[in-house]
């Protein structure tokens, strides 16, 4: 029973949801990393080459082999924040490639998703002025806990909620950030009052409270500042397909038909804008 009534909220973030991964001919991060990372500035050549290799691998969808080339870095100075935060990014996506059968399905990307929490961790050590750490902070917890005992459910989402805040505070023209919290919000606004409750009871804790109405207002900012983003407006569909607003959902759904295609899992979002559309048509 309790299983049922906390295991489908999924407190985060669909962060991965835009596949952090970006085409060929994306930038890798959603930042200069020259200016987010000062230390960055004092590479040598053999560095910059390393960087390099794994911006590309990383473009062609290879994290595994951009980790490696990150890794070297690291032996040669460990407190590389761009370094350190790619790698965070790695780690997440190596764990959500990991198909969702056999029997230690969770157990394998639980790991992965630890590493890039302590990676992630590492780069506010190194960098502790940067947005991205603590971005990256929020999205290695998010998909932890969509995998994690509800216990663990529960006692990440203050702190995913922290992370993101300060991710914003450092950078308040951070659209991934705005959308990541605004998907926490719609997320944790839909856990009912029994629901919370029994989290009180069972827990020890209070879970944070979220709200449809601050859903729309930072997944509005996340497409301000990053308008051709498909997953954006997805998920904003869906936040006002929970208010039960259907007129602003499809206008929102139909803005995606024509949008560019730029991360790897923009064509899935694609597939499903045109079948959310096709639902609430007549409503």
């Amino acid at each position: 029973m309790l299983a049922r009534i906390f295991g489908s909220w999924g407190l985060i973030l669909i962060l991965a949801s835009p596949g952090w991964a970006a085409e060929v001919d994306e930038p890798v991060l959603p930042l200069d990393p020259r200016n987010s990372c000062p230390q960055c500035r004092n590479d040598s050549v053999e560095v910059a080459q390393l960087h390099k290799n794994a911006d590309r691998l990383y473009a062609q969808f290879k994290p595994k082999e951009a980790a490696n080339e990150l890794l070297k870095i690291l032996r040669v100075d460990d407190q590389n924040f761009e370094a350190l935060i790619k790698l965070s990014r790695a780690y997440i996506d190596l764990g959500d490639m990991i198909p969702d059968s056999g029997s230690d399905w969770k157990e394998r990307r639980l790991k992965d998703y630890r590493t890039a929490e302590d990676y992630a961790r590492r780069a506010i050590k190194a960098n502790p002025n940067s947005t991205w750490g603590y971005f990256y902070l929020g999205a290695s917890l998010g998909v932890t806990a969509v995998v994690s005992p509800v216990a663990r459910q529960v006692e990440l989402a203050e702190e995913i909620r922290v992370a993101l805040e300060k991710s914003l505070a450092l950078d308040p023209n951070n659209g991934f950030a705005y959308h990541a919290y605004g998907v926490w919000h719609r997320k944790v606004s839909e856990i009912g009052k029994m629901s919370r409750v029994f989290a009180s009871v069972l827990y020890g804790r209070s879970l944070p409270q979220g709200s449809l109405e601050k859903s729309v207002e930072y997944l509005k900012k996340a497409i301000a500042i990053n308008p051709t983003v498909i997953v954006s407006r997805l998920e904003l569909a869906n936040t006002y397909i929970a208010m039960e607003d259907y007129q602003a959902a499809r206008t929102m759904l139909a803005s995606i038909r024509n949008l560019p295609v730029q991360f790897s899992d923009d064509a899935k979002h694609k597939e499903r804008a045109q079948e959310l559309l096709e639902e609430v048509a007549s409503r």
